[in-house]
């Protein structure tokens, strides 16, 4: 099968798990944190529930493909076909009423990201990416999507979610771009990356993402013509450092100060 055979499916994945998730926005929700007595790593009934609900297709589907999923951990994922699975990229936005989260869904192939969504079911928008092109679908009608030019980081917009989730020595490093860049802002999760492929702004630098933090991300920024990596210049998809840029001199620039 091809990625586009699976381009329904994912879309299937993406309505069953919003259908799921929205009766908790904005509701009293049971919060637990993953980390007691550690940092507050919120999880809730509708990350669980979400992400659930699309294992069941999966397995009813495709019972020979592998999962990676936040909450319910790892199954088969040597198959060649794992779908990389985050139900609430951006809990602690869901469980304060704030919509800047979105479920991921990526499908790897040999390892390799293959076909990315991000779904935001309140606001009702979709960004999706194969590597070759990335698609916007949300009230604003449907296109496609691309990065903006930037050449220089002193025109740059950046983005992280916080440098409060950084440890101190890549929050000092972080500080010398974000002392470069001509607009810092915090916050986003995974709609700083999806504003990056739609061209609203031109840097992400986050720190200690896990893979399904980024793996759906990937084919959608590449597909908009970025590029994404980790702060040495290794492939993204297993998390870490990630720095994604619209503009390859931008992500020059940057990595020059991340490894300076």
């Amino acid at each position: 099968m091809t990625v586009i055979d699976f381009a329904a499916f994912i879309g299937r994945l993406a309505t069953s798990s919003g259908d799921t998730i929205l009766p908790f926005f904005r509701t009293t929700l049971t919060i637990d944190n993953k980390q007691p007595g550690r940092d507050f790593d919120p999880v809730t009934e509708a990350d669980r529930a979400a992400e659930a609900v699309m294992r069941r297709l999966i397995k009813a589907s495709f019972p020979q493909h592998g999962i990676i999923g936040e909450e319910f951990g790892n199954e088969r994922e040597d198959a060649d076909y794992v779908w990389v699975l985050d139900p609430i990229d951006g809990t602690k936005s869901f469980i304060a009423g704030f919509p800047v989260w979105g479920t991921l869904i990526a499908l790897l192939h040999k390892g390799a990201p293959v076909f990315g969504m991000m779904h935001q079911p309140f606001i009702g928008e979709r960004f999706s990416g194969d590597n070759g092109s990335a698609t916007y679908k949300g009230p604003s009608g449907e296109r496609k999507l691309g990065v903006r030019r930037c050449a220089a980081i002193k025109d740059a917009v950046l983005f992280t979610t916080s440098p409060l989730l950084m440890n101190a020595s890549d929050r000092g490093i972080f500080e010398k771009v974000q002392a470069e860049a001509r607009l810092t802002r915090y916050g986003g999760d995974c709609y700083s990356y999806c504003m990056l492929a739609a061209g609203q702004l031109d840097l992400v630098i986050e720190t200690e993402l896990k893979p399904y933090d980024v793996a759906a991300l990937i084919p959608i920024i590449t597909g908009a013509g970025g590029i994404i990596t980790t702060w040495d210049g290794k492939p993204a998809q297993n998390g870490g450092r990630i720095i994604a840029a619209g503009d390859k001199r931008v992500h020059e620039a940057a990595m020059k100060i991340l490894n300076a």
